[in-house]
């Protein structure tokens, strides 16, 4: 590999720690967050709905997501340099992804089933119940799953030493280029596109039901559909637009030799700051389980040495 092609997945020291920091960060407040919420749905919550299985398994995903960031703190504390084997480096960032996309797939089910229980709730009665759910979060785990295979067993090297700078960096953990360019096109639109569709469809058909209504009119599972609104709407804005809008451009224009070395090295950066966005979402996700499901609010209030009756009003 010559010098050129090397400095594309050059990082300086400053960025480096900038990103470790950030995933430190990310990673001290949505791991106990997060892990607590877990706890709260699986143990502490007898009463089961369509609607708290989908934050169960948004929670479980969550978890699993940030549980690898470690990896990535010491990748970017060794100023990018892989202390592992390419295996390591494969099985790292098809789990990142993997449970990436399960987070945005448990949120478009969470804004299916507000659209169902607010729009529709007595023509669709039998048709939510837990049974169902558990069934459409297998099929999304599997389907996930199945998808990013290639992640993990794609031919293609993964690892590249560079000489220059006497680091090994470890690609998979942005999958930072691609064999297919039509194919990642193709996948990463239809992966991203779907559930952009049904939220923006069920968001504005619920937010139209409501806004007819007086306030007195309003039952409490329209009202907490239109906090659920401007919560999502938040979390995808910041955590999935930017990563797949810059996927986009960085899978169309990468391969283009015709762009210099500082236009490729800012495409790389782009996908590495956007990827780090997306983790935003394991902090936002609590904030959406305290402000839309009763028993994680109480929960934490209690933690936090508050009466949750005495905060119920002012919350």
């Amino acid at each position: 590999m010559n010098n050129t092609e090397e400095g594309i997945y050059h990082s300086s020291h400053t960025e480096n720690i900038l990103f470790a920091t950030f995933y430190i960060v990310i990673f001290i407040l949505s791991v106990p967050s997060n892990a607590l919420a877990l706890w709260v749905f699986c143990c502490h919550d007898n009463r089961n709905t369509p609607f708290k299985v989908f934050l169960k398994h948004l929670a479980i995903a969550d978890v699993s997501y940030v549980l690898v960031l470690p990896m990535r703190m010491v990748y970017h504390m060794s100023d990018c340099h892989w202390p592992l084997e390419e295996g390591a480096c494969r099985v790292v960032g098809f789990l990142f992804f993997v449970n990436l996309y399960c987070s945005m797939y448990f949120m478009t089910c969470i804004s299916l089933d507000r659209l169902l229980a607010c729009v529709l709730p007595h023509k669709t009665q039998n048709l939510r119940n837990t049974r169902n759910a558990k069934v459409v979060c297998a099929i999304l785990w599997i389907m996930v799953t199945i998808s990013m295979a290639p992640v993990l067993f794609s031919p293609k090297q993964v690892i590249r030493r560079l000489d220059t700078w006497n680091v090994t960096v470890c690609e998979q953990l942005y999958i930072e280029n691609s064999s297919n360019p039509t194919g990642a096109v193709v996948s990463t639109a239809v992966a991203f596109l779907i559930p952009l569709v049904i939220m923006t469809v069920s968001y504005i058909l619920v937010f139209c039901k409501v806004q007819r209504m007086t306030f007195q009119e309003r039952t409490t599972s329209q009202r907490k559909a239109l906090r659920l609104i401007v919560l999502t709407v938040v979390n995808f804005i910041i955590a999935f637009v930017p990563y797949h809008i810059n996927r986009f451009v960085f899978i169309i224009q990468h391969n283009d030799m015709s762009k210099s070395e500082s236009e490729r090295q800012l495409l790389h950066l782009g996908n590495r700051i956007t990827s780090a966005l997306t983790c935003v979402s394991g902090v936002l996700d609590p904030v959406m389980y305290f402000f839309l499901a009763k028993n994680f609010q109480e929960t934490l209030l209690q933690l936090c040495g508050r009466n949750p009756k005495e905060e119920q009003s002012t919350t």
